[in-house]
């Protein structure tokens, strides 16, 4: 994932990803190419190094049965970044049972996540908020031959 051309081109690095896909830690760090004009970290950054995970997450926990999609997206730019600062997410299983179970009947389900960038002191420099769509596929059977 470090390779994807949105994460190296913006200095954002994977971390961890952990086995089984339930953490993930990522960071960014101040570079000279992904500050902006008052040289802290550029928004848009931030809001990348955040933004496929809790899809992805999902996508591996609820398999091939469900669709997941990033739906919406917000940032609030709590104080300036400088320096590294990371991302940690931690999908809890009880609320993939609870996503699976909402979706059972093929209905769509939003869900909204809390992400905060935080700096080396431990200081919130962002939080995102990530609204994710779930749905279970729908069957495609082929129409029975008359």
């Amino acid at each position: 994932m470090n390779l994807w051309p949105p994460f190296l081109f913006s200095g954002i690095r994977v971390r961890e990803i952990s086995d089984d896909f339930s953490h993930v830690r990522v960071e960014l760090t101040l570079r000279w190419y992904n500050r902006n004009y008052v040289n802290v970290h550029f928004g848009g950054s931030l809001f990348a190094m955040v933004d496929p995970f809790w899809m992805l997450l999902l996508m591996r926990h609820l398999g091939a049965a469900h669709l997941v999609w990033d739906k919406a997206g917000s940032i609030e730019f709590v104080k300036p970044g400088r320096g590294r600062v990371h991302a940690e997410f931690k999908l809890d299983p009880m609320l993939v049972g609870r996503l699976r179970e909402q979706a059972a009947d093929g209905r769509a389900v939003l869900h909204w996540f809390d992400t905060e960038v935080v700096d080396e002191a431990g200081d919130v420099v962002a939080r995102v908020r990530k609204q994710v769509y779930v749905r279970r596929k729908r069957d495609r059977k082929a129409p029975d031959a008359a």
